[in-house]
């Protein structure tokens, strides 16, 4: 089976990015995963803070994932595979791509303006040419009926 990654967060980016990779999902037979990152919290001196910080964080995505995955339910009929970790966003985003062996496409949204964010700096940048699959980066300009119709 396809499998269509998206990097969750909480802009407007992700969003584009799943509804085009569940559209193509959707056409190809595929599956969507949906993965969230948590950054690693800066060091506090008080362990049970830092970890309290980072449960809260954690738990921000989750729910920030769930809504999603909500969405896409009701509007493709197919529960995506969630997958919450922490970490440094590119190192985990790397090692996902490595452990799923059915990956077709990591699926990128762009700001409608402005500079692209690191993660398609990164994942488009010098390195491209040894992911395990093809980058798409969906342009924030777009509206759900050209996401729709291009996918």
């Amino acid at each position: 089976m396809r499998v269509y990654l998206v990097i969750m967060d909480e802009t407007s980016e992700a969003l584009t990015a799943l509804r085009f990779a569940s559209r193509r999902a959707q056409h190809t037979g595929g599956q969507v995963h949906i993965l969230a990152l948590v950054p690693k919290q800066d060091f506090v001196a008080w362990g049970g803070v830092q970890a309290t910080i980072e449960d809260e964080a954690r738990s921000r995505a989750e729910a920030l994932v769930t809504d999603a995955a909500g969405a896409l339910f009701e509007d493709m009929g197919q529960r995506p595979m969630i997958t919450v970790r922490m970490g440094d966003a590119t190192k985990e985003i790397r090692n996902y791509m490595q452990e799923c062996p059915d990956l077709a496409m990591l699926v990128l949204g762009a700001a409608a303006t402005g500079a692209p964010g690191p993660l398609i700096t990164h994942f488009a940048g010098a390195d491209a040419g040894a992911l395990p699959c093809p980058v798409t980066i969906v342009p924030g300009g777009l509206s759900d009926e050209e996401i729709d119709r291009m996918s």
